[in-house]
């Protein structure tokens, strides 16, 4: 079947979720790299218990809490305005170095994101990046009030473009992210950012594992559910020659 869309996964796909660390660091000096890697960790398990426990609410207040949470374990105080403006990092992610250019080399291909992310989160950091008229459509969970990698989300996307699962590409860095779109049943390309071989000699070598290695080794690795991905990348650009042997 050709390829007819790519549809990408934003946190940690298209946008670094590790350049926040220099907005933790200057709010709480010396503790940046544990903050930055504490909130994703929580961030992406408050999702989960939201979904399971069928309260839902936006990313963008679960973005806050799981600060919240991650500044109260630590002892680090923090007013709730200040909290937001610490959060607002989520709005102006670095984009990969590589990105810009695959979403441009992937053209004609219809492209789209579907993410966890909030309508008005999504809006801001596609503008801020620059790649908003890059994308035919942005589909946010919102719409299915709960969390990756609940089915209905990767229903939605094939709703949303008007295609069957199996004329999309979906892509992603995070695990159970291609765990849930590849049990849907569509095809699903890993971007690999650190490989296996090279997480397992970091932490051989660490005389301390830290909170950086340990988020790599809990949230970048393949899981082991049984729904991997079709094709792993090394880089965003590597999509080009393979989305266009297929079109």
């Amino acid at each position: 079947m050709p390829i007819k869309a790519v549809v990408f996964d934003a946190y940690g796909t298209l946008f670094d979720v590790q350049s926040v660390a220099g907005v933790t660091d200057a709010a709480f000096p010396g503790h940046g790299e544990t903050i930055t890697q504490i909130w994703r960790l929580k961030q992406l398990e408050y999702t989960w218990l939201r979904a399971l426990m069928g309260r839902y609410e936006d990313f963008w207040s679960v973005t806050q809490a799981s600060l919240d949470f991650t500044l109260k374990t630590l002892g680090l105080e923090a007013a709730p305005d200040f909290i937001a403006r610490i959060a607002a990092a989520y709005d102006a992610l670095a984009l990969y170095p590589e990105a810009l250019a695959a979403l441009q080399g992937l053209a004609p291909t219809r492209l789209a994101i579907f993410s966890n992310g909030s309508p008005a989160m999504l809006a801001n950091l596609t503008r801020q990046a620059g790649i908003d008229t890059l994308l035919e459509t942005v589909i946010s969970v919102d719409e299915i009030g709960s969390y990756k990698p609940d089915p209905r989300g990767y229903r939605l996307v094939e709703e949303r473009l008007g295609l069957t699962r199996d004329e999309i590409l979906f892509v992603s860095s995070n695990g159970f992210d291609i765990a849930g779109a590849k049990a849907y049943g569509m095809t699903v390309a890993r971007i690999e950012r650190v490989t296996s071989q090279a997480l397992r000699d970091e932490l051989a070598g660490a005389a301390v594992i830290g909170p950086k290695s340990l988020f790599k080794a809990l949230r970048i690795q393949p899981e082991q559910l049984g729904a991997g991905a079709d094709l792993t990348i090394s880089a965003l650009t590597d999509l080009v020659p393979y989305v266009a042997a297929r079109r």
